[in-house]
């Protein structure tokens, strides 16, 4: 209907046009013929027939274009939901398709992306146990002896190569380099068991990994985190080299224990910082504390610590275990009028400070 009145509309818009068209002609230019003059004023009306054509093609464009991202995005629902659907399967190569059909999913509908994360960390959060997790091999558990006849250690092992695609396609989704992606992913890697784990020159968000066991090496270089690093109470069963990386968002090591060495050569930490009493055996490099980062208590002797921190005390008890004052800004230096930068800085780093105290079991002591 409404279609219809477009279209008489434009037609009667026509007709208007070439009659005035024609009656200024004829009043404005006398000697102007009357067949000249209504040449003239059909031109003039054609011209308003053929915007209203120009606007109903655009708006049939428009609307294509509208049911083709709509179907779009059933197409790509529907094959997120047989992917996951797939994750179940008992042939492993069914789960190692399921998983590439996932991350390929991500290239046609971005904002799929953090969602196939979350699903192939909660894949790797799932149970699992490999002979080789063994304490005589879980620093490297590629050297466990292999047997023909061991149906248990092949079925495992075929479990393993699945979540091993799992962990290379998450560190493949990252922005790293060049890409101009701009959103920072989070990571939730809680309890999971990982193997080689990488996420060299990758940019990230919030990198959750609690209670988490790390077997191999763990290789982070360059990584770059904007929110909270939270590592307390994972086991690294293998060397972690954490090179020129910048956790930007803060950094807990609570409980955390390490079997091999640690290389923090040119690795910077802002906003927190939390270490384990448990140092690295050992640890190559000093790991650079920017100024403002906080700490709840003072570094275990024996961490190689450059820059500047402060021992931050909180309510209901100090850095030290003794009870403290409740304000928490009380020993902190004070903020002249004429210091807007650093006023600035001082409260982003209290609301990153506010992100890091919604994780009860990385700020309570």
């Amino acid at each position: 209907m409404r279609g219809r009145l477009m279209l008489l509309a434009s037609v009667l818009a026509a007709i208007l046009v070439t009659v005035a068209t024609v009656v200024v002609l004829l009043l404005v230019e006398p000697k102007l013929s009357k067949a000249e003059a209504l040449k003239t004023g059909g031109l003039s009306g054609g011209a308003v027939v053929a915007l209203y054509a120009l606007w109903l093609n655009d708006r049939r464009r428009r609307t294509e274009e509208a049911r083709h991202e709509l179907e779009s995005d059933k197409v790509a629902d529907e094959r997120f939901a047989r992917s996951v659907e797939m994750l179940g399967h008992e042939a492993d190569q069914v789960r190692v398709g399921a998983l590439h059909a996932l991350a390929g999913l991500t290239g046609s509908a971005p904002r799929y992306k953090q969602t196939v994360l979350d699903v192939l960390c909660a894949y790797l959060r799932r149970p699992f146990d490999h002979p080789g997790y063994d304490s005589l091999y879980s620093g490297d558990p590629d050297k466990l002896p292999r047997t023909r006849s061991d149906e248990e250690l092949a079925s495992s092992d075929r479990e393993r190569e699945v979540r091993r695609t799992a962990q290379r396609l998450i560190t493949d989704l990252l922005p790293f380099g060049m890409d101009q992606d701009p959103t920072r992913y989070h990571l939730d890697l809680t309890g999971a068991n990982l193997e080689y784990f990488r996420l060299s020159g990758r940019r990230i968000g919030r990198l959750t990994a609690r209670r988490a066991n790390f077997y191999g090496i763990t290789m982070v270089n360059e990584l770059d985190a904007s929110k909270p690093t939270l590592l307390s109470g994972a086991v690294f069963h293998g060397r972690v080299s954490a090179a020129d990386a910048r956790f930007d968002g803060g950094l807990s090591l609570q409980d955390t224990t390490f079997a091999g060495e640690f290389d923090v050569r040119g690795a910077e930490v802002s906003t927190f910082l939390h270490l384990s009493a448990d140092l690295p055996k050992p640890t190559t490099g000093v790991l650079t504390v920017m100024p403002g980062t906080g700490m709840r208590i003072a570094p275990p002797e024996g961490w190689k610590l450059a820059g500047a921190y402060q021992v931050q005390q909180r309510p209901g008890g100090g850095a030290d275990g003794r009870p403290g004052h409740d304000d928490r800004l009380r020993d902190r230096p004070a903020v002249h009028a004429d210091e807007p930068d650093q006023l600035r800085l001082e409260r982003e780093r209290l609301r990153h400070e506010r992100d890091a105290e919604s994780e009860p079991d990385e700020v309570q002591q």
